[in-house]
C-alpha cells in the first residue's frame, strides 16, 4: 500500500494566546499579507506567502477579536475587548485612529473602496466610520437583533452582511437605508461568513454545517453537514472547487465543493481551530488555533519533493536557516543566518 504523504505546514509562532481571526489582503504590488487577531491583544502582520513576521500592532489593552487589512494593505484595523476599534498604518505599525465603543468590538471590515470602516459587537450596533473624516461621528445602522459576531461588505459596498453570536441567521443590510433587507436562515449562530473573491458566494459556518449562498439572489446553493462543530470555513478563490473547514476536532479539513467529499485532513494543531482562510491566489491557506499558532498549508505543493521531504522523525527536512526564517515566522538578521550556516 502506498504510504500516505503528510502535509508539512509552515508553523508561525508569536502569539501567546489563542488565535481567533485571520485575514488575507488581496495581492498588492508588494505581494500579499496575512493579519492575525489573538486574545493576547497584539495583532500581527505577516508575509502571506512565507509566514514571515513583519510586525506587531501594539496598543490594545484587551483581547483582539477581529482584524482586517484594506484593499491595498496600507492600513490595518482591529476590534478588541478593550471597547475600541483601532486603525493602524500597516507600513509603520503606528496607530492612526482609535474609535471608542461602549462594549466589546467583535468584528471589523474595511469597505472595498477603503474609505469606510464597519464595526460591530456586543453593543448590537453596526457603525460605519468615514476614514476621510475620522473625527466625525460614525453612522449607525438600525439596531442589530443580537450581539454582532461577523461583518462584511458586498455588492461594491452597497450591502453589509452581519451575523450574531446569540442567534442564527445572516442579515443583509442596505447601506443606503440602513435597514435589513434579507435574512439567510440558519439553525445555529453563524461564526464565520466570507464573501467569495468573485462576489458570487457567501460561505457560512453554523453549528456543524457549512453553507454556500448565492450572493446576488440569496438562495441556498449547497449545505454540507460536518463531522464536528465547525467555527470557520473558506472557499478556494480561483476555481471555487474546494473549501476548507476548521473546528473543534483540531483538524483542518479540505472538501470538494461540488460533492462535499473530504479530500484532505490536516492534523497538527493542539487545540480547536478558530479560523481558516484561503490565500488570495488559492495556492495555500492558513489556520489559527486555540494553541496560539498559525499554520500555513499548501493546497497542492508546487514541487512535491520539496514539500514532502520528511525524515524518520516525521519532521520536515529543511536547513536550519530555513526553519528559522520560515517555520518560526520571525526575521533573523543576515549575519546571524550567516553564522548558523557556517556553524
Amino acid at each position: 500500500m502506498e504510504k500516505k504523504k503528510v502535509a508539512v505546514p509552515l508553523v508561525c509562532h508569536g502569539h501567546s494566546r489563542p488565535v481567533v481571526d485571520l485575514f488575507y489582503s488581496p495581492v498588492t504590488p508588494d505581494g500579499y499579507f496575512l493579519i492575525s487577531a489573538s486574545k493576547d491583544g497584539n495583532p500581527m502582520l505577516r508575509n502571506g506567502e512565507t509566514g514571515d513576521w513583519i510586525g506587531t500592532f501594539q496598543g490594545h489593552k484587551g483581547a483582539v477579536w477581529s482584524c482586517c487589512l484594506d484593499t491595498n494593505a496600507l492600513r490595518a484595523a482591529s476590534g478588541s475587548a478593550d471597547f475600541s476599534a483601532k486603525v493602524w498604518d500597516a507600513l509603520t505599525g503606528d496607530e492612526l485612529h482609535s474609535f471608542e465603543h461602549k462594549h466589546i468590538v467583535r468584528a471589523c471590515a474595511f469597505s472595498e473602496d477603503t474609505h469606510l470602516l464597519l464595526t460591530g459587537g456586543v453593543e448590537k450596533i453596526l457603525r460605519v466610520y468615514d476614514m476621510n473624516r475620522p473625527d466625525a461621528a460614525p453612522r449607525e445602522l438600525d439596531k442589530a437583533p443580537g450581539n454582532v459576531r461577523t461583518v462584511a461588505w458586498l455588492h461594491s459596498d452597497q450591502t453589509i452582511l452581519s451575523s450574531c453570536s446569540d442567534m442564527g441567521g445572516v442579515r443583509l443590510w442596505d447601506v443606503r437605508t440602513g435597514k435589513i433587507v434579507q435574512t439567510l436562515e440558519t439553525k445555529a449562530p453563524v461564526t464565520s461568513a466570507e464573501v467569495s473573491q468573485d462576489s458570487r458566494f457567501i460561505t457560512t459556518a453554523d453549528g456543524s454545517s457549512v453553507k454556500f449562498w448565492d450572493a446576488n439572489h440569496f438562495g441556498l446553493v449547497k449545505s454540507y453537514d460536518m463531522p464536528c462543530t465547525v467555527e470557520s470555513a473558506s472557499l478556494e478563490p480561483k476555481s471555487g472547487s474546494k473549501f476548507i473547514v476548521g473546528g473543534e476536532d483540531m483538524w483542518v479539513h479540505v472538501f470538494d465543493f461540488f460533492t462535499g467529499e473530504e479530500i484532505t485532513c490536516n492534523k497538527g494543531h493542539h487545540g480547536p481551530v478558530h479560523c481558516v482562510r484561503f490565500a488570495p491566489g488559492g495556492e495555500s491557506y492558513a489556520s489559527g488555533s486555540e494553541d496560539g499558532t498559525i499554520r500555513i498549508w499548501q493546497l497542492s505543493p508546487p514541487n512535491a519533493d520539496d514539500n514532502e521531504a520528511v525524515n524518520s522523525n516525521g519532521k520536515p527536512t529543511v536547513g536550519v536557516n530555513e526553519v528559522a526564517r520560515k517555520i518560526e515566522g520571525f526575521h533573523i538578521p543576515e549575519e546571524e543566518q550567516q553564522q548558523q550556516a557556517e556553524g
